[in-house]
């Protein structure tokens, strides 16, 4: 926590009174903005190359304003680009020294589509992550997801592979015919990339029980995010709203290993797999996962894991702030590739403030 406590050490005692000295006196929100672009530092991503137009808009200014776009919770793009118009100090945080400078609607929308299909966030997150937290050991790691409507019309289900037929007449003595993989066997034999690249991301239907029993369905997405003792996001993926959430949790668990030490991993019955439980052992975890009576097991947690159990709760707080505080429930983008860049966008924001919790 040293380097944590270094950092805004340094922001209250330094950044602060040379930005009140240059721009005038900050509100809390300011401050907010001017820590987060600090301790992010998206602008380090980006190139040096410049767009022409009219005016002509360097990239890394933009970097930040999509960075503190989240931050202000802002409905509409546009409306947060009014915002820095009127708001001089908060146009200078993102690096525009006078009003001429910031660009047009249309190249703010120019600039989120190439952030996004270079991952700028998601490459930023996973930075700030190692940066701030890789040497920190976590009591634990919780599994979750949520919905993501999306303002986009569903793909239609692609019509199921023809299998090959089966050769006529009765199998030799022995011969039998295996069953094809599950895609969590498949995983199991497969790099992070491969898993990744195999889930669907495509905006489809999505179906599940909602917390007071009742059947809720979507059009969208689902995001399924580890969160390190139940408030940190540390790895995120993004599917189609159809993709059951057992399907993600090796290559979640699979990136999370690589970013973070922990102790235990807390799932809920969706993540109840045998496969699962044991590739979780396998890096030297503990996993505690609620027992799916589907599963017709009648394993039951004991007393530990029961109390253990309990905060992963507090997962689906991540969630919720990303929803109601960093623009997570109002996306206007289409495409799972845009989409993806907002929530992280998002996602960055929030973890940058849940890693200042650590120490305040």
């Amino acid at each position: 926590m040293d380097i944590i406590s270094s950092f805004l050490s340094g922001i209250q005692r330094h950044l602060f009174p040379v930005l009140e000295e240059e721009m005038g006196p900050l509100t809390p929100f300011h401050r907010k903005v001017a820590t987060t672009l600090e301790m992010v530092r998206i602008e380090q991503g980006v190139g040096n190359e410049y767009w022409f137009g009219r005016p002509t808009s360097n990239r890394k200014p933009l970097a930040r304003a999509f960075v503190a776009w989240a931050v202000s919770n802002a409905p509409y793009q546009n409306d947060f680009r009014n915002r820095i118009l009127a708001d001089s100090i908060m146009r200078r945080l993102c690096g525009w020294e006078e009003r001429d400078q910031v660009p047009s609607e249309s190249t703010f929308s120019r600039a989120f589509r190439e952030f996004a299909e270079a991952k700028l966030a998601e490459h930023t997150h996973a930075e700030l992550i190692q940066n701030y937290l890789s040497d920190h050991l976590f009591g634990h790691i919780s599994q979750d997801s949520t919905k993501i409507e999306a303002r986009e019309k569903p793909n239609k289900k692609p019509k199921p592979e023809t299998k090959p037929k089966r050769k006529r007449g009765r199998p030799k003595k022995g011969e039998t015919q295996p069953p094809d993989p599950t895609r969590i066997e498949r995983q199991l034999s497969m790099t992070v990339p491969e898993m990744i690249a195999e889930l669907p991301m495509a905006c489809d239907r999505g179906t599940k029980v909602n917390s007071k029993g009742y059947i809720e369905t979507w059009n969208g997405f689902k995001f399924h995010v580890d969160s390190a003792d139940g408030s940190i996001p540390i790895t995120c993926i993004l599917t189609s709203a159809s993709v059951h959430d057992s399907q993600v949790s090796i290559p979640l668990t699979a990136i999370t290993y690589q970013r973070v030490k922990s102790l235990y991993e807390l799932k809920d019955s969706a993540y109840d797999c045998q496969l699962i439980d044991a590739y979780s052992r396998s890096l030297g975890h503990l996993p505690i996962i609620d027992p799916n009576p589907r599963n017709g097991g009648t394993r039951e947690l004991n007393p530990a894991e029961k109390v253990r159990y309990r905060v992963r709760s507090t997962s689906e707080r991540v969630n919720s702030r990303l929803k109601d505080e960093f623009g997570g429930r109002m996306i206007r983008v289409r495409g799972a590739v845009k989409v993806m860049a907002h929530l992280m966008f998002g996602i960055l924001a929030l973890t940058a403030d849940e890693i200042l919790r650590l120490v305040q």
